[in-house]
């Protein structure tokens, strides 16, 4: 079972993570998860490219890996990208000192402070040591084109009823859930440029700045 919409009581337990972009300007932030992939990573930067938009990349150590001139092209575009980790581990399931040296080893990988930990699962234990290393990054929206029992139309409604000024909203650039994005993801680019949004990709300085104004205050 999952969320479509984080509710607020979910964001309060962790509120050192950060869940949505404080704005009330029209800026959508879109979030791809468990690439990159030269199957599918290319073709979402080229709708990107379509609307003049600006995306974070949260990366799986292995792909980067295996595929590092497509996190080059991502990098190359002028996209932002963050630690997955490296083997996209459930922090539920993960003893934490494996945990935190599976994240170790991606953040070597992409040089970035910016973590979002697959399936948003980790313990207070774990969520304790990630706020003190990175700035995690969760979502205010879930597209849903994970799950393979969606419609493509599904999906696409999914983040058209749900999404707002500084959403954050959840893609991935996979095999799994391409059929779904394919469809979705030019929509919901297209959708939201006439209502007169931008999309922006989420700024590592600027998160390690208010991360650390917080921590003075």
């Amino acid at each position: 079972m999952y969320l479509i919409k984080t509710p607020q009581f979910i964001q309060n337990l962790f509120p050192n993570f950060t869940w949505k972009m404080p704005t009330e300007a029209k800026q959508l932030f879109l979030t791809f998860d468990d690439g990159p992939i030269p199957e599918v990573t290319p073709w979402v930067l080229e709708q990107l490219e379509h609307f003049n938009a600006k995306a974070t990349f949260f990366c799986v150590g292995d792909n980067v890996r295996k595929h590092p001139s497509t996190l080059e092209q991502v990098r190359a575009a002028g996209h932002t990208v963050g630690n997955h980790t490296m083997n996209h581990l459930n922090g539920w399931n993960t003893d934490n000192m494996s945990y935190f040296r599976n994240i170790r080893h991606c953040a070597g990988q992409l040089k970035s402070a910016l973590f979002r930990p697959p399936y948003g699962k980790v313990t207070p234990r774990q969520s304790q040591f990630l706020v003190r290393h990175y700035n995690v990054v969760m979502w205010d929206v879930l597209s849903g084109d994970f799950d393979q029992t969606l419609s493509p139309e599904q999906v696409l409604k999914n983040v058209i009823q749900n999404a707002g000024p500084g959403s954050i909203v959840v893609f991935h650039d996979s095999l799994k859930a391409f059929e779904r994005l394919k469809y979705a993801l030019p929509q919901v680019l297209e959708y939201f440029s006439q209502l007169g949004y931008v999309f922006s990709a989420i700024d590592e300085e600027e998160m390690e700045q208010g991360k650390q104004l917080s921590q003075r205050a």
